[in-house]
């Protein structure tokens, strides 16, 4: 069962359910788009497995990015189930509990080669090479059959730790016989082979050494543990001291630094609010805001909201590439430092990030040490998958034993066959504030409106009997200013007046009907008289 993570980029989450027991395959969060006003976080609807929760044996993560850990805290409130992780990855994890105030679940750290059994699922982690240290393909042994789930995967033969993607174990398992492949489909449109994340680390090597009296700022994912490494070690040798900054950055730092997986000495590190005591040519921030999200650190540095203050003796690194849908938010931000007087660098005109995720000939090589019998191309939007399938053709996969699932797709897989069944219940759910599932498409549709349209507040006092007592009041917001807004307040008065008149408000009941002839009746006037539809809302005091 598909919750999320296919026939889009970010929140995955794959379930699967084989009599009384279900298995969860990551929990991920993705970042709301441009038409979700309001909305911090977008999360897969888990209906169903909250429904079925005393069927979960477990939740398994590949690794322990956003997209893959991010709606962990909110669906754990509903399936408080074990979680099954590799360290770094359950760090990552434990301090968002902790921001959520979220205890008593059981964290099973596991390493690569461990087998774990939940109910009469048993799971292999299998070591792969990503952006995030810790990260796991899953060998799943099922009653009728091995499913090989790939997570999110590259091969780096030249890593900057840890080892690389276990190809001998993958080949092992391809030649046991794998009923399934699932795998990842985020980089299927690109030709070739990814570069090393070493290439990164040489890169900012050559920027420290073009600007050596420059203050330096490079914003990166938080999670990237290996780039964040390699910078404190070029850093280092620079002689630089390195200031941390952003709220996720600082946790991050923390909570690995804790358990060994990112290493320096506290002496290298300065405190943020402490870095004006320290030349620019002895300075690096480590900063988020890689993808320009509005409350980001760097984001706030452009826009002059922080005490940190940029200008022409700062060069600004920005680490990343651009998730879909975030090119506008990174663009803006990149605009801003500019006119601060930065000098900016980004991926397009250097090296300074690698993907993490496999190109086509990476892809290739895994399907063909797999070799399935079925295919289900994941993690990824439709046009990924359907590349992706594609591929597989070419390799001479038959498009009979392929499916491309789409959010709430069930597929029945038996020994012998593969076929989608009915679907479950499935969607986002809008994580707003504190609620969850509050926000929805009226609230959204509202908030657009008033956004593009403003808003007029209409305060009605009156007497079932006399009819109104008071003068009409009416405040707007968004769409008219001026003399001009004085004059269409006090035609929009007598239009209010007009729809009190000729209504019976002796048999208006809860007035419900009243205020929507207002609404009808003013929004009529709006549109004939400046061509705007501005959202009405009426109040009516009885005396």
């Amino acid at each position: 069962m598909f919750f999320g993570g296919v026939g889009e980029i970010g929140k995955n989450l794959t379930a699967l359910e084989f009599g009384n027991d279900i298995i969860i395959i990551d929990c991920g969060a993705s970042f709301p788009t441009t038409d979700m006003p309001g909305v911090d976080l977008v999360i897969p609807d888990v209906s169903y497995l909250i429904a079925n929760k005393d069927k979960v044996r477990g939740i398994v993560l590949t690794h322990g990015h956003e997209d893959h850990i991010g709606g962990l805290p909110f669906v754990l409130k509903e399936i408080p189930a074990p979680i099954y992780g590799t360290r770094i990855t359950l760090a990552l994890i434990e301090t968002r509990l902790k921001e959520h105030d979220i205890t008593g679940i059981k964290m099973v750290s596991v390493e690569n080669g461990d087998v774990i059994s939940l109910g009469c699922f048993g799971i292999e982690f299998v070591n792969v090479s990503h952006s995030v240290a810790g990260s796991c393909a899953l060998c799943i042994s099922t009653p009728v059959g091995y499913i090989f789930h790939s997570g999110d995967f590259k091969i780096d033969y030249t890593p900057v730790a840890g080892n690389m993607t276990d190809l001998r174990r993958i080949a092992k398992i391809g030649d046991r016989g794998v009923l399934l492949l699932m795998c990842e489909s985020t980089n299927i449109e690109r030709p070739g082979q990814s570069m090393s994340e070493r290439k990164v680390g040489e890169s900012f090597k050559n920027i420290f050494a073009a600007n050596p009296e420059r203050r330096i700022v490079i914003a990166t994912f938080a999670s990237n543990i290996h780039r964040l490494q390699q910078i404190l070690d070029i850093a280092q040798k620079f002689n630089r001291k390195v200031a941390f900054c952003g709220r996720s950055m600082l946790s991050v730092v923390q909570a690995t630094k804790a358990i060994g997986e990112l290493r320096f000495d506290d002496s290298q590190v300065v405190d943020i609010d402490r870095i004006n005591n320290i030349p620019d040519k002895n300075l690096v921030i480590i900063t988020t805001g890689s993808q320009g999200e509005p409350m980001s650190a760097l984001t706030r540095m452009a826009s002059d909201e922080m005490k940190i203050r940029l200008g022409y003796n700062d060069t600004v690194v920005i680490s990343s590439m651009p998730i879909p849908g975030n090119e506008r938010m990174i663009f803006n931000v990149i605009n801003n430092l500019y006119r601060h007087g930065c000098k900016v660098i980004y991926e397009s005109l250097a090296d300074v990030h690698v993907s993490g995720h496999a190109y086509q000939e990476e892809i290739k090589l895994l399907h063909s040490l797999i070799k399935p019998k079925f295919f289900v191309p994941v993690h990824g939007e439709r046009r990924h998958q359907c590349k992706h399938v594609e591929l597989a053709e070419s390799m001479g996969m038959g498009i009979q034993n392929i499916l491309i699932p789409d959010i709430g797709s069930t597929i029945l897989l038996s020994k012998k066959k593969m076929a989608f069944s009915d679907s479950v219940p499935s969607g986002s759910m809008l994580v707003d504030g504190l609620g969850v599932g509050d926000v929805g498409c009226s609230i959204l549709r509202d908030r657009k409106h008033m956004a593009e349209e403003g808003l007029a507040i209409v305060l009605i006092t009156l007497d079932r009997h006399s009819g109104l007592v008071s003068e009409v009041d009416i405040t707007s917001r968004g769409f008219v200013y001026g003399e001009e807004g004085d004059s269409l307040t006090e035609e929009a008065k007598t239009v209010v007046c007009q729809v009190s008149e000729s209504f019976d408000l002796k048999e208006a009941g809860d007035f419900t009907d009243y205020k929507n002839q207002i609404r009808k009746s003013l929004r009529n006037f709006f549109i004939k008289k400046i061509r705007r539809n501005p959202m009405v809302i009426p109040i009516v005091i009885e005396v």
